[in-house]
């Protein structure tokens, strides 16, 4: 099963019409990359579709679909690419909080940072011990300037955005700042790393358990 997202009104780029049992297919040739009209956007997970929706269409008020179609291209587990797809029926959205959205880039990040102050940040925020826009902004500077040292400059948006996710969570009119910082860390975290399982971070979370469920601690980076 896969899913494709449209705005409110079933529709993608303002013009193409989705529905129930409507089927499109890709104008361009198949040669081209996944972000061009030789393929149409899908998604493998739900979840993942409306996590990564503000940095990919970016609706405002979208519409999720369960769709059928043959995977032709992929950008990792982040979206996929059919040359058809039909859009099956119309389902309701995963309720997401913003919390579970910081939740989601802590997770898309912690394998990749082995920073002793920013995983003590990000243990103290899922305790919630912490969850200060304080302690986030500081944790997301730590980062950046640590990335820097390194020259690691592929570190460093992952790492801050997952704090600076949290930072604009505490503010309800920066909602959408948020999850977009939280989908951006996720983008980060893909073009640093090729192993995370960004399916198993969305099923996190969600849940309230602890990062250790995700990585237990043997698996973990020293």
């Amino acid at each position: 099963m896969l899913y494709k997202l449209t705005d409110e009104n079933g529709c993608t780029k303002g013009e193409t019409q989705w529905g129930a049992g409507v089927t499109h297919g890709a104008k361009g040739a198949p040669d081209q990359p996944l972000c061009s009209d030789g393929w149409i956007h899908a998604y493998e997970s739900a979840l993942l579709a409306v996590l990564l929706n503000p940095i990919h269409a970016n609706f405002t008020t979208p519409q999720l679909w369960e769709a059928h179609g043959r995977i032709g291209i992929r950008d990792g587990q982040l979206k996929c690419g059919c040359r058809s797809l039909t859009t099956l029926r119309r389902i309701e959205l995963p309720p997401i909080t913003l919390d579970q959205r910081v939740r989601f880039a802590i997770a898309c990040t912690w394998l990749i940072c082995t920073d002793t102050q920013w995983r003590a940040w990000a243990t103290d925020w899922l305790s919630g011990a912490d969850r200060t826009a304080e302690a986030a902004w500081t944790a997301a500077a730590e980062a950046a300037w640590t990335a820097a040292a390194e020259a690691a400059a592929w570190v460093a948006p992952a790492w801050a955005l997952a704090a600076e996710a949290a930072a604009r969570a505490l503010a309800a009119e920066a909602a959408e700042a948020a999850a977009e910082a939280a989908a951006r860390a996720a983008r980060a975290a893909a073009a640093a790393a090729a192993d995370i399982d960004f399916l198993a971070c969305a099923n996190w979370a969600i849940t309230d358990k602890p990062i250790t469920e995700l990585y237990p601690e043997n698996d973990r980076p020293n």
